[in-house]
């Protein structure tokens, strides 16, 4: 149970002579880098007494813990516009628009998302690091998770892991795709002198991609991809060894004729809450290029 910044727990008898630290790993699944850091300082306290996590506790013991740390900022903060679908305590969660970079790097070290959310914090006077729970390519748009404290990056992050997480895309790709649904499971690794493109490989990583139609145009496809794995470039090398690239995405075969980036949304994610262990999805509107597209491609045919 979280109050506040404070994680509680009322030891059970299967608890009983245990350790501390691996009551946390085994049964709540923190991270040994976060029981690094819980260690580091006196952030814990058994019946209301600093304790090591070391220690053993006792059938009804109340473990508690501190979980929001001060930490600084890790990247430079800039006021530029968010879109921000739902925020709390240990969660920001972001519609990013397309032609924005996650994170910064040295092709794109300002204007990245994660410099508008630094920026953001730094305004309300509640300054976090900067952690996204994953990432999505800098021309694909939608949904981004964002941790605000250690805690809720590393459950996220074990979620993910075991996949738990419910990831769900829209994309158009080009040509009309026959099957109503399938599942493309083909392993992903680099294309052969490149750092940045993805192909189907046999030595590559596994990589598992559900889709469905949703609608057929004349000289192309709507879908929604639903993610089992997250390799990077996962639904466009996929699109592309389906035959059908996404409207866009000329790295991977795409035309950009009529829109200058992938065709690809983020639009849903679902996952336990690392605070209340409650089930919560989010959606992200589409935005307005992908709508001009698909207005485009069949007026009559509204469908976001």
């Amino acid at each position: 149970m979280i109050k506040d910044d404070l994680w509680e727990y009322t030891l059970q008898v299967q608890d009983n002579g245990k350790k501390y630290l691996d009551i946390l790993a085994h049964k709540f699944h923190f991270s040994r880098n976060l029981l690094q850091k819980l260690k580091q300082g006196e952030h814990a306290w058994a019946n209301g007494k600093f304790t090591y996590l070391s220690s053993r506790g006792h059938t009804g013991d109340i473990l508690t813990l501190q979980l929001q740390m001060e930490e600084p900022p890790n990247i430079p903060g800039e006021l530029l516009p968010l879109d921000i679908l739902f925020e709390d305590d240990f969660l920001l969660i972001i519609n990013k628009p397309p032609g924005q970079v996650v994170h910064p790097n040295s092709r794109y070290p300002k204007g990245t998302l994660g410099n508008a959310v630094v920026g953001y914090w730094n305004s309300k006077g509640t300054p976090h690091p900067f952690r996204p729970v994953h990432r999505i390519d800098r021309n694909t748009s939608g949904i981004v998770v964002i941790a605000k404290n250690r805690f809720a990056h590393q459950q996220l992050a074990y979620q993910l892991e075991h996949k738990l997480i419910q990831k769900e895309y829209i994309g158009i790709v080009h040509g009309q795709v026959q099957e109503s649904q399938g599942i493309i499971n083909q392993p992903i690794g680099l294309a052969p002198g490149s750092f940045v493109q993805r192909i189907v490989s046999p030595d590559g990583l596994p990589a598992l991609t559900r889709y469905q139609v949703l609608a057929r145009y004349p000289q192309a496809t709507l879908m929604k991809f639903v993610l089992d794995t997250g390799r990077t470039h996962q639904i466009r090398a996929h699109c592309q060894f389906l035959g059908h690239p996404l409207i866009g995405d000329d790295l991977y075969g795409g035309e950009r004729r009529i829109l200058q980036r992938q065709a690809l949304h983020s639009f849903l994610y679902g996952f336990y809450h690392p605070a209340t262990e409650a089930w919560v999805s989010f959606r992200a509107p589409w935005p307005r290029d992908l709508i001009d597209l698909v207005l485009r491609l069949n007026p009559k045919h509204i469908i976001f």
